[in-house]
This record gives structure tokens, sequence and C-alpha cells, in this order.
């Protein structure tokens, strides 16, 4: 649920696919959301081992990190409250680019962005389900469920791409609702960090 909300609040990522999809058609929106799901198998891999091992070898370390994720999303709350809740899906023109450079640009936009792994950091931490499971295994599940449910709410972005720009030019409060959603889940997901 907490992906689901994520995934459907506006950001970056979702308005390029949005704006694709519109300016070139559905297929281009898909090949976006393909680059930007792969970048996201990137960053799980570089948390499953890089946090795995400092989990291994400090506890400590494991519960500074959850501290430190629960203080990074209230940070991305304050951030989405201070932000408009304006949704724009305007300033691109036609420029019909061929599905690899899209899919190539989506997981660029991914691998290099520094937040992304920041979040990773910050998100997954606090729902390793299992003691006897190696963290390994359990970092990829979440990621797995992660791109899998960013895929279908992306996936749709792209697909109703006419009807969702539609809905937003007519529906002013759409933005004041998931923006509230965005920041009800930042604050509920850092609450659950530091007491589960």
């Amino acid at each position: 649920m907490a992906t689901f909300v994520l995934a459907l609040s506006p950001g970056p990522d979702n308005i390029f696919v949005l704006i694709q999809s519109i300016s070139n058609g559905k297929k281009h929106g898909l090949a976006v959301v393909a680059g930007l799901m792969t970048g996201c198998l990137v960053h799980t891999t570089l948390l499953a081992f890089g946090v795995s091992a400092l989990i291994k070898n400090n506890p400590a370390i494991f519960n500074f990190i959850k501290i430190f994720g629960a203080a990074y999303l209230v940070y991305l709350a304050i951030m989405v409250y201070r932000g408009g809740d304006v949704i724009s899906i305007e300033g691109e023109t036609k420029n019909v680019k061929s599905y690899l450079r899209l899919y190539r640009q989506g997981f660029i936009m991914n691998v290099l962005n520094p937040k992304v792994t920041i979040f990773f950091l910050a998100f997954f931490p606090g729902f390793l389900f299992s003691d006897s499971l190696s963290t390994i295994i359990q970092f990829y599940t979440l990621g797995f469920l992660f791109i899998m449910v960013s895929s279908i709410v992306f996936g749709g972005i792209a697909i109703l791409s006419g009807k969702i720009s539609t809905f937003l030019s007519a529906n002013k409060r759409t933005g004041f609702v998931l923006k509230w959603g965005q920041v009800i889940v930042f604050i509920g997901i850092a609450i659950y960090l530091l007491i589960g």
C-alpha cells in the first residue's frame, strides 16, 4: 500500500512517463517505465549487498539506518508539505524518440538519482520480515514487490495517459489530495520504522 501511494503521488518520474505518453504515445511511455524499473533493480542490488553486510557485522548500524530512514522520511514529508499542490504536465513539445532511447533515458534518470538510493535505504530496512531468511533475499523480495507495484501504477499512467491528463486538468483538487496522501504515507512509514 505504501509503494502504491508513493508511486501514484506526483513526482518527476511519473510526470515524465505521463508527458512522454501524451506526446509520443503509450508505448513510448511504457519504454520509460521499463527503464525506470530496471534502475530500481540496480538500487535494490546495491542496497541488498551493502546494507546486508552492515547488518551482518553490526546490529547497531542497522538501528542507526532505521533512525536515519525515519528522519529522512519526515524530511521528505516536510518537503512535500512545503511544495505546491498543482500538478503540471506541460513543458514538453512533441519530439518522438526511439523506444531504446527512452528506455535508456528512464534507466539513467533512475540510476543516477541519489535520492532513489537514499529512499530505498530509508524505506526497505524497516520492512524486513524474517529472522531466519537471508537479508539479501528479503531485500530482493521487497525490491521486486516495489518494482511490481510501481510498474503497475506507472504502466497504468502510460496506458491511460489521455484520460489522466483530462482528469488532472478538470479536477484542481487532485494535486491537494495526492500531496496530503504522500505526506501521510511518509510520516506513517517513519513512525512504523521507529516502533517496528
